[in-house]
């Protein structure tokens, strides 16, 4: 077999192996999260434990300042525990690997590349051979084909949200973390959005962990939905979703969506009226 093939093949092999039904597993185990010492020590996350399925896509609400982004960053590897452990496939976590893919709220491209170079950059660097075909397979995903050759400036935020994510899913991912990555879209082009995520997602079965502010947000995106409490923040709802998938945004009228909403808002209004009893003592 020629070499070109051979690393063809080899390619197919590792895509299958990162697709499989076992592939994108989290497990955070008694994480403690905390910066500084003695008296300037703050617990930005408090002993928390939580394990996310392959192929599940959870949300993390709560309310400001709870350590939802910090535990989203420790499963990243940007952050690592102060006590407790991160793993991924029964991996330890200690730095950010190309098994995560990452979203955050700011876009994040690199302004001097066009959007076709944006996301065939991590291709490259993890020597693809065939990084320009799989930057055209994403560009055509995000519907952005014809737009290949345009700098992020000369986008919408909406479209440069759709690069972001065709970037972080260009390396196969078997995790992707999101942080609150519509969180700067106005309310239609985040609806529009919300949608996509879904339809790409379905396609790839990518373990997701997306942090939000929302909850109509989660209720429509998330398998299960976590909910943490006031700072110091640890995991204290886990709330299985039953709508059906797929999914449109004309759910949002059905009576399981408004019951699934009104207990999250319940949840978080109890935590927000917490932190804001200990800031008054």
């Amino acid at each position: 077999m020629k070499t070109d093939e051979k690393a063809a093949q080899d390619k197919k092999v590792r895509l299958e192996n990162r697709f499989s039904a076992n592939r994108g597993h989290i497990s955070v185990n008694q994480v403690l999260i905390s910066y500084g010492e003695n008296s300037d020590r703050n617990v930005a996350v408090e002993e928390t434990s939580v394990e996310i399925k392959p192929q599940e896509f959870v949300c993390l609400l709560g309310p400001s300042g709870c350590g939802k982004s910090t535990l989203l960053n420790a499963i990243a590897g940007f952050v690592q525990p102060t006590q407790g452990r991160v793993s991924i496939d029964d991996i330890l976590v200690d730095g950010p690997g190309p098994d995560r893919g990452m979203v955050f709220q700011q876009y994040s491209l690199l302004p001097w590349k066009t959007i076709f170079e944006n996301i065939a950059l991590g291709p490259r660097l993890s020597n693809d051979i065939e990084a320009s075909k799989t930057a055209e397979n994403f560009l055509d995903m995000v519907g952005l084909a014809k737009y290949r050759n345009h700098y992020p400036a000369e986008l919408s935020g909406g479209m440069q949200q759709r690069v972001g994510i065709a970037r972080a899913l260009a390396t196969y991912p078997s995790v992707l973390l999101m942080d609150e990555p519509f969180g700067a879209l106005d309310a239609q082009t985040r609806l529009v959005m919300q949608e996509s995520l879904l339809n790409v997602w379905s396609k790839f079965g990518t373990t997701v962990v997306f942090v939000t502010h929302d909850v109509d947000e989660a209720v429509f995106l998330a398998d299960r939905v976590l909910i943490m409490s006031a700072s110091p923040g640890r995991v204290v709802a886990d709330l299985r979703n039953p709508l059906p998938r797929p999914r449109s945004q004309n759910m949002s009228t059905r009576d399981d969506f408004n019951e699934l909403k009104q207990q999250c808002l319940g949840i978080i209004r109890e935590e927000s009226m917490r932190t804001f009893e200990l800031q008054n003592e």
